[in-house]
């Protein structure tokens, strides 16, 4: 127990930079230790930064040395928490999905520029929800849009039904396979957006063990002899899905910008279009049925 080491909030900070300097680092190890003491505390972030004198009560001392050891042990802090925050808006995480990234937001704010003035009303399917993030966040912000979301987990689906309760949405969700789709009776589209798997297994090994042991690999990992095994899947049901002139927008394997393109263009997608992120690594892709 190091309840004797955490008096005040400046000595919470010392103690997880000391104990968690081999999982995160420093940058990282600040923002988890910001976001943990609002979460015990109820103080602001600015607050925190402003007053670390301030003392630590006895009963957050023990919450934060609680989550203090699990967070040693690689567990990502939005799943010890159980929420996180996406594009604005708060998003319930647990091991069965995905934690939402800042790539994924850039992918919906694509979108949604996209969109503006032109597709209001759009019909928008969302493959691979995993949380709902996607689907959730398009709804917000296209209130007359009719947002679908299809995903092989049921508990994915089940976490995805709470966030848009929990966001005031409506999105209807449904349990597809979209590697053994056969029909479902899903109406055409005007948009179908996916952050599919990606990852291999030479990618898996410069990945953090707070991604490849804590978050579900059915949605992160795919072969390395068929690394676009979803993309061909998702490219071939969008030619049958979406409407003349849809577009399909995809999350991608940075290393595989160029192979995606390629592959989009032998489906006969037109107009596409390959995007970097802020990071300046090739992330997203739009390409238009024609």
């Amino acid at each position: 127990m190091l309840l004797c080491c955490m008096k005040t909030i400046q000595d919470v900070f010392a103690l997880f930079k000391q104990s968690l300097g081999s999982v995160y680092d420093a940058n990282e190890i600040e923002a988890v230790t910001l976001l943990v003491i609002n979460e015990i505390s109820g103080l602001s972030k600015g607050q925190i930064k402003a007053f670390p004198e301030k003392e630590i009560i006895v009963e957050q001392a023990e919450k934060l040395d609680e989550i203090l050891s699990r967070l040693k042990t690689g567990e990502p802090v939005q799943y010890i928490l159980g929420y996180t925050e996406f594009y604005g808006l708060p998003f319930k995480v647990n091991p069965s999905v995905l934690i939402p990234r800042s790539e994924t937001e850039e992918l919906v704010e694509w979108v949604l520029n996209s969109v503006e003035g032109k597709y209001s009303k759009a019909s928008i399917l969302d493959i691979g929800t995993g949380s709902g993030c996607i689907a959730i966040s398009l709804k917000k912000n296209l209130p007359e849009a009719l947002v679908l979301a299809i995903d092989i987990s049921v508990s994915a689906l089940e976490t995805a039904k709470q966030n848009a309760d929990l966001n005031g949405v409506d999105v209807s969700f449904i349990e597809v396979d979209i590697l053994n789709f056969v029909t479902y009776n899903l109406q055409q589209s005007s948009i179908i957006i996916s952050n599919p798997p990606y990852v291999t297994l030479y990618d898996k090994m410069q990945m953090h063990t707070n991604v490849t042991d804590f978050e579900p690999h059915s949605a992160l990992f795919v072969p390395d002899e068929d690394p676009l095994i979803f993309y061909k899947a998702i490219a071939d049901f969008a030619l049958d899905h979406l409407t003349e002139n849809g577009l399909l927008f995809l999350e991608i394997n940075e290393s595989l910008g160029m192979e995606t393109v390629e592959l989009l263009k032998k489906k006969g997608f037109k107009n596409i279009e390959l995007r970097e992120d802020m990071s300046g690594r090739d992330r997203m892709i739009k390409g238009t049925r024609i």
